[in-house]
């Protein structure tokens, strides 16, 4: 049972960059992903969440508008789509999948935690 992230790179201010979330040994179409991200020294934060439907879906203040949320049950994959990069988003991103019920779920609720993938904005 493996999560993984992938997708990110150093890209400039204003850039883009499309990050994906795949699972080996067990389907995501029955979870609630989120994504996160945690620069060095700060506390890791979520990013957005989507449901296991995909109908719905929740992004942070700080990313309301530029990132978007999908996923491709067919394809196991949820994405997160990042437009307008700025330089405070360069952190290193995860994804996690729960079981919980709702979408701005706390971050104890979610147990299966993928490696990360670095997204550095340079300015």
């Amino acid at each position: 049972v493996q999560l993984q992230a992938s997708g990110g790179g150093l890209v400039q201010s204003g850039g883009s960059l499309r990050l994906s979330c795949t699972a080996s040994g067990f389907r995501l179409d029955s979870y609630v992903i989120g994504w996160f991200r945690q620069a060095p020294g700060k506390e890791r934060e979520g990013v957005s969440s989507i449901s296991s439907t995909g109908k719905s879906t929740y992004y942070a203040d700080s990313v309301k508008g530029r990132f978007t949320v999908s996923r491709d049950n067919g394809k196991n994959t949820v994405y997160l789509e990042m437009n307008s990069l700025k330089p405070e988003d360069t952190a290193h991103y995860y994804c996690a999948t729960s079981r919980w019920q709702g979408i701005n779920l706390p971050i104890r609720a979610y147990e299966n935690w993928g490696q990360g993938t670095q997204v550095t904005v340079s300015s």
